[in-house]
């Protein structure tokens, strides 16, 4: 929730850099056995990156992971 340039969202094939959670978005109707053997974890994040400045996105997810404690 602390991303600033990062968007929580699906690929929506735009330009902008987006955050999701699989397990409980694309997958969320996946039973969580099955999510687990195929690899999608509840502890996987996928990164899908844009056209921003690499700086500003690897700043984001700094400032990100320190606010989460």
């Amino acid at each position: 929730n602390a991303l600033q340039v990062f968007k929580l969202a699906v690929s929506l094939g735009g330009t902008e850099s987006l955050a999701s959670h699989p397990a409980a978005m694309t997958h969320s109707g996946v039973p969580a056995e099955v999510r687990d053997r195929i690899g999608v974890l509840d502890t996987t994040i996928r990164l899908s990156v844009g056209i921003e400045h690499p700086d500003d996105l690897i700043a984001d997810l700094v400032q990100a992971l320190a606010a989460s404690g």
